[in-house]
């Protein structure tokens, strides 16, 4: 997979050990991973380093997912930049709030095993050529 760009993966999550492993569950030759514990220090990172990806949790203290994503989405890097939210919340109104802000994706954790959401994410960061 030499062909294949380092793509950079910021992972947004309060909880240490689900970002621990999340952290883990990608090979640093394809993928970097950069991490943060809420979402004020989530959309500093973002702004400053740009990554490929941003996978993104909701309910977070300092700033929630919602309101970092529609930060991120004020900056002109930040429009484009494809987020997966990764959260608890099953809430009709912020899985509407997150697509409207143009979340990539909306998943449930509860909803898949760690393994089904690091393939999702993994598939949708080396499918993105340039």
């Amino acid at each position: 997979m030499a062909n294949i760009p380092v793509r950079i993966l910021e992972i947004v999550e309060d909880e240490e050990q689900l970002l621990a492993v999340l952290s883990s569950q990608f090979d640093p030759g394809q993928i970097k991973v950069i991490t943060a514990r809420d979402g004020e220090e989530g959309l500093a990172l973002a702004l400053r380093e740009h990554p490929d990806f941003i996978l993104l949790d909701l309910l977070m203290p300092k700033m929630d997912g919602l309101t970092m994503l529609k930060n991120l989405r004020a900056d002109a890097w930040g429009k484009t930049v494809p987020v997966i939210i990764l959260t608890v919340s099953k809430e009709a109104a912020n899985v509407a709030t997150a697509l409207q802000l143009g979340a990539f994706e909306y998943v449930v954790k509860s909803d898949h095993s760690l393994e089904e959401i690091v393939n999702r994410v993994k598939e949708k960061i080396l499918a993105q050529k340039e």
